[in-house]
């Protein structure tokens, strides 16, 4: 997946990134050393830091592209959103039962559900200290983007080996689930740098658009990709019953659509999923979720015309098709 701060080039974006993971590792610190064991575990497995370097890049878009070191509040709004972040992904783990995330031992395999859920609570709770001292428009930001992920989520839970979703269901779940927290990523980063409103609400819909991207990039990636590539088992979406735009776009096909739809509607085994992943790689849904993708993707580069140009600008209006070009074949 997409190595922003690589993408980006920008001469401080690796220094600020490393300003936010000290910030990280030093908000997760609890009375309890368990706890901050448990809550540092994927922390300290690492990962790609998308989201604070979207608000960080967010931030530098200020008079032109500004290249001094992120203020403070940047780095804080940065470290909040990835807080957010981690904490869903230790809910995610659970609801998926995943035994590993990021090359490592998963929380819940390592230490049980309820201690997973417990840590990815604190990691919540600990952005919404960090947002609350940035302000209560970032705190406001940050809680309506956590029930907008919930949202998302449960949109997602009840459709379960549903068969019958809608391309409109499967896009209102993503819009919650992925589009809501890389959006305020962008806006808190544009809040943080005190950025003019019409440009804070222009990195909002960025950040939206580009979540849409992102989102539906990883559905694609989880039909055509290896395990190797993924570094997780491929077509785990199809095990676990979450039919994506791919998916949908197969079943609305005549060609292939009556075998995939016999294999689905209920629990799947590996050969199933491989067998159904087949199926959808053989009848263009994979290059019309492409095609869906591209217009988001438009749709995020374009919001960016009204702002100064400057390698930033013109970074982060190619993120989007930078992400497409990355799936295989």
């Amino acid at each position: 997946m997409i190595d922003l701060a690589s993408l980006l080039r920008l001469p401080c974006l690796g220094d600020d990134l490393a300003r936010v993971e000290t910030a990280l590792l030093v908000s997760i610190e609890a009375d309890d050393p368990f706890l901050t064991e448990v809550a540092g575990h994927l922390i300290s497995a690492g990962g790609k830091r998308l989201r604070p370097a979207l608000t960080l890049a967010a931030a530098s878009t200020a008079d032109g592209g500004d290249v001094t070191p992120a203020s403070r509040d940047v780095v804080m709004g940065a470290t909040a959103v990835e807080l957010v972040h981690l904490g869903s992904l230790y809910h995610d783990d659970v609801m998926d039962e995943a035994e590993s995330r990021r090359g490592v031992e998963s929380v819940n395999a390592r230490w049980g559900n309820l201690v997973a859920i417990l840590a990815g609570d604190f990691l919540l709770a600990r952005a919404s200290e960090i947002a609350a001292s940035l302000g209560t428009e970032v705190a406001g930001l940050l809680a309506a983007t956590i029930s907008r992920l919930c949202t998302g989520q449960v949109r997602e839970v009840r459709t379960a080996f549903d068969s019958t979703r809608t391309e409109a269901a499967y896009l209102a779940s993503i819009t919650d689930k992925t589009g809501a927290l890389m959006a305020a990523s962008c806006r808190i980063g544009g809040i943080t740098a005190r950025l003019p409103r019409a440009h804070i609400d222009a990195l909002t819909t960025y950040g939206q658009q580009l979540g849409m991207v992102f989102q539906i990039v990883d559905d694609i990636l989880d039909v055509v990709a290896t395990d190797e590539q993924l570094g997780k088992p491929a077509g785990n979406d199809l095990v676990e019953g979450v039919y994506t735009l791919p998916v949908i776009r197969a079943l609305a096909d005549s060609d292939g659509a009556d075998d995939l739809a016999a294999l689905l509607g209920g629990p799947i085994d590996r050969a199933g999923a491989d067998r159904a992943r087949a199926l959808i790689r053989s009848n263009g849904a994979v290059a019309a979720a492409k095609d869906v993708a591209r217009l988001y993707a438009k749709e995020a580069a374009a919001v960016l015309d009204e702002f100064p140009e400057s390698p930033v600008v013109g970074a982060l209006r190619g993120v989007g098709d930078h992400l497409i070009d990355t799936i295989p074949g």
